[in-house]
């Protein structure tokens, strides 16, 4: 077996296994087809195994595949944390920090906080991960974390921001049309967003009726997805307050589905004398704290 294959050469699988698809791993990578393919064949050859087979969905992994999956992952995760640390400078005000969170903070909170991070420290680059999957800051896959469930690791240092409220919520011109459901059993009778295969900790409590994917219309994993479902007037979701009520949405059955989770802001101990990662910490506290505090008047 040959132990010499080229980091790209995992790049290349990890990337097909995200796209489903030799084309989409060349898209994402910037390399042509052929090299992908190229790659892939290697890393077959070189284990003895068949890593993908066809379907009309794509390329599907192979109990191989799936059983390199997290050495490759690993190296990855490695390859990210040693490019950062090489680039960065951590007594100055250059370098990247990497921060992750979930789609709906990531997108529609966020991007402000970085807007005026920017201008106030133009040298350092952001990158931002966006999953609502916990992030392991121990092993370094990013620099800073928002997260909804407090981390008990002692090397971690971590900050409790406040509490962000849920409501269900449709778009005035669906309601409009469709009217304002006043009980659980006319909720029923309209579209509903939520999720497909993979049903996020902070839906599934509160509605007092059985939750599963069949309940929904419009069916996606990915919070982002279910926030515009709803913005654009396909039918009633779960909104976090603060964003829903930003965007001119309305809430509806305010009394029987109101429930909050915890956001905490978390960062390595070790990363606490690098100017540039306290410098992002200490504005994203500022930042996420003002958010909170705006939704008690509009919730």
């Amino acid at each position: 077996m040959n132990s010499g294959l080229d980091w790209q050469v995992y790049r290349s699988f990890l990337a097909a296994i995200q796209e489903r698809s030799l084309a989409g791993a060349a898209r994402e990578l910037g390399v042509s087809q052929p090299t992908i393919g190229r790659h892939l064949q290697a890393l077959e050859d070189a284990f003895g195994v068949t890593l993908f087979t066809r379907s009309q969905r794509g390329l599907e992994l192979t109990p191989a595949a799936l059983a390199i999956l997290p050495h490759a992952q690993a190296m990855a995760d490695a390859e990210s944390a040693l490019r950062r640390t090489g680039s960065a400078q951590a007594n100055g005000e250059r370098g990247t920090v990497r921060i992750t969170a979930s789609e709906t903070i990531g997108t529609e909170v966020l991007p402000a906080a970085f807007a005026t991070f920017r201008e106030k420290h133009p040298g350092i680059v952001v990158e931002l991960l966006l999953s609502n999957r916990t992030h392991d800051l121990l092993s370094r896959e990013a620099d800073i974390a928002v997260r909804n469930v407090k981390p008990t690791q002692e090397a971690l240092i971590t900050r409790k921001l406040g509490s962000l409220h849920v409501g269900l919520y449709a778009h005035p011109r669906y309601l409009k049309a469709h009217g304002v459901p006043r009980t659980l059993d006319k909720l029923r009778e309209h579209p509903l967003v939520g999720f497909d295969q993979h049903p996020s900790i902070r839906q599934l409590p509160q509605l007092p009726i059985p939750v599963s994917r069949e309940l929904f219309s419009f069916r996606c994993d990915d919070e982002s997805a279910q926030f515009a479902a709803v913005r654009a007037g396909f039918g009633i979701g779960a909104c976090q307050c603060a964003v829903a009520n930003r965007a001119g949405l309305v809430r509806v059955l305010r009394d029987l589905f109101d429930f909050e989770f915890g956001v905490w802001l978390v960062m390595h101990r070790d990363l606490k004398s690098h100017r540039r990662v306290r410098l992002m910490f200490d504005h994203l506290v500022s930042h996420m704290q003002a958010h909170i505090a705006h939704q008690h008047d509009e919730r």
